[in-house]
């Protein structure tokens, strides 16, 4: 029997960028799977979210796909009501949206490309969260787990992204303590440099040579001096919303090759 047998699950941005890798929504979504859990694939994009269920059902899982824009709160609303009448309630939310397309220094920053990081990166989580709560308090339990960054607590030069993701750690230390009387635990994952193609893919289309900036990326991590793969974020996620962790709430897990603990 795997760890999520008989659970529900959802995890928004389960679709991913394309490219060579694995992203993390899509590895989290395969995992969950894997494990026994009924899954919502959600994506903006109905395609990428349909690749996923593919996935899982080539290894004999039951997942199915829900196109929603997360900044919408309608879209929140009807995929969480999607969820319960597909499968009969919402046992586990992960949320793996965000975006840093734009990003600038302090000096430089434009409120258009503010307002859009915060939108998706904040805003959206938010919204997810809140329509998950309604049925997770009814039912009187349930788990968040929410993607941050190691750029939340680390020296970074994309600014509100690094903003956004500390902003998150702090609503979903909220959202914890704020819900523990319900028996719904939050928690956050935040990842350092991962080889997935959210990371990649963007600086090889501006003409970056991809050899060269993995080995640069490899180079900064201190545990073994090789990136992450979205295996290790899907790994942690199952944790986290597996019972193993019924004790554990309102924690920020790096996931990170030790590239946070060398800020002390």
């Amino acid at each position: 029997m795997g760890r999520l047998t008989g659970k529900i699950a959802i995890v928004t941005g389960g679709g991913q960028t394309p490219g060579e890798t694995i992203g993390n929504g899509r590895a989290t979504a395969l995992r969950f799977a894997q494990e026994g859990a009924q899954v919502l694939v959600v994506d903006r994009r109905l395609k990428s979210a349909e690749d996923t269920v593919a996935l899982i059902k080539a290894e004999g899982g039951e997942a199915s796909a829900c196109e929603a824009d997360i900044t919408r709160a309608a879209d929140c609303s009807r995929f969480i009501a999607t969820c319960i009448e597909r499968y009969g309630r919402v046992d586990i939310l992960h949320n793996n949206v965000g975006i840093g397309a734009g990003d600038r220094t302090a000096a430089n920053m434009t409120e258009e490309v503010w307002d859009r990081i915060f939108d998706v990166n904040m805003k959206g989580i938010m919204l997810s969260c809140r329509e998950a709560l309604v049925p997770m308090r009814a039912q009187g339990h349930g788990v968040i787990t929410n993607i941050s960054s190691v750029a939340a607590v680390c020296a970074v030069g994309i600014v509100a992204y690094k903003t956004s993701k500390a902003a998150l750690n702090a609503y979903t230390h909220a959202l914890a303590t704020g819900n523990a009387k319900y028996n719904i635990r939050a928690n956050v994952i935040m990842p350092g440099l991962m080889n997935t193609p959210m990371a990649i893919e963007g600086y090889v289309a501006a003409g970056r040579d991809r050899a060269e900036l993995i080995a640069q990326r490899d180079a900064m991590v201190p545990l073994g001096g090789k990136m992450g793969s979205a295996w290790d974020v899907a790994n942690a996620a199952l944790f986290l919303a597996s019972d193993e962790a019924k004790f554990i709430t309102g924690v920020c897990l790096p996931v990170d090759g030790g590239q946070a603990a060398m800020i002390g």
